[in-house]
């Protein structure tokens, strides 16, 4: 897939439109034809939607794709406070599914978007959800807190000192430790760094960092909720994971089977890291066309 069409942050921004989502103003695109079926998609941290360019314009052939930054990320407003969590975030993509009233839907989350998927998933279980799941695939996350590897600025972030660690942060560091998750001959190039780096600084947002970052704290916290919810899915759950991912790799694959959770489809990548749609995208498109095949 040529990196080189890749829409540039103010390309994707003229793509989508802000709506105004529990007192937030609040990134939403929409594409594709609306009676095709929907397919959600959940980005991760520290960056937006714009992780999903790389397969969007293939998967919007065939299906309607809706996605949006989450508070704190990407265009959407950035609240320079510690009230971030992951309840708060379903929150908001749940205002933003009745606010386009979606009804039925995959989901494709990764990364943070895992977490935040891995509590909507809790709430569609017990029946307090807002529309109706189809199925949920994950890519790259921390989907069980004792196999998730954090990079040592994540855990300085986390730390007292970790407002001091931000305002330290430079787009250099940014380059070296971003590109660290990413396989050895899919790195990021420069074009997309720079891009994920003005993203991140949208509505000074890289001051935030570490108020974005508690979010290592709700694994912990709501770990048996969470993982419960994977165990008893009756909706059908698919992993595509990039192996030599340090963070969240074969290591992730390995403990999601020895815990039973439900898993109707799992590709693992070997060659591949952290962000997979952004490093090996044709294999994830045809990866994940070949699980809503399965699903049905």
């Amino acid at each position: 897939m040529n990196k080189g069409t890749q829409p540039s942050a103010e390309q994707w921004r003229a793509r989508g439109d802000f709506k105004t989502l529990l007192g937030h103003s609040i990134f939403v695109i929409d594409e594709g034809a609306a009676e095709l079926p929907t397919i959600l998609l959940i980005h991760g941290f520290p960056t937006s939607s714009w992780d999903w360019q790389p397969i969007w314009d293939e998967l919007a052939k065939h299906y309607r794709l809706v996605a949006l930054d989450m508070l704190g990320f990407g265009f959407s407003d950035k609240p320079n406070n510690r009230g971030y969590s992951i309840h708060g975030q379903a929150d908001i993509v749940e205002a933003a599914i009745g606010a386009m009233a979606l009804k039925d839907f995959h989901v494709l989350a990764h990364d943070y978007g895992d977490t935040v998927a891995q509590e909507l998933l809790a709430r569609q279980i017990d029946g307090t959800g807002v529309g109706h799941w189809l199925s949920c695939c994950f890519l790259n996350g921390g989907l069980f807190p004792e196999t998730h590897q954090a990079l040592l600025t994540q855990r300085l972030l986390l730390s007292p000192f970790g407002w001091l660690v931000n305002s330290l942060t430079s787009y250099r560091l940014f380059r070296r430790n971003f590109s660290s998750v990413f396989g050895e001959d899919t790195k990021p190039t420069e074009q997309e760094l720079q891009t994920f780096w003005q993203l991140i600084n949208t509505n000074n947002g890289k001051h935030i960092f570490h108020n974005l970052i508690t979010y290592m704290r709700d694994r912990v916290q709501h770990r048996e909720r969470w993982v419960s919810a994977m165990q008893n899915s009756p909706i059908a759950l698919g992993v595509i994971n990039g192996s030599v991912d340090p963070v969240s790799g074969a290591h992730m694959v390995v403990r999601y089977r020895e815990l039973n959770c439900r898993l109707d489809y799992v590709a693992e990548l070997p060659l591949i890291g952290h962000y997979p749609q952004v490093e090996a995208p044709e294999e994830v498109l045809t990866h994940y066309r070949e699980y809503l095949t399965l699903v049905g």
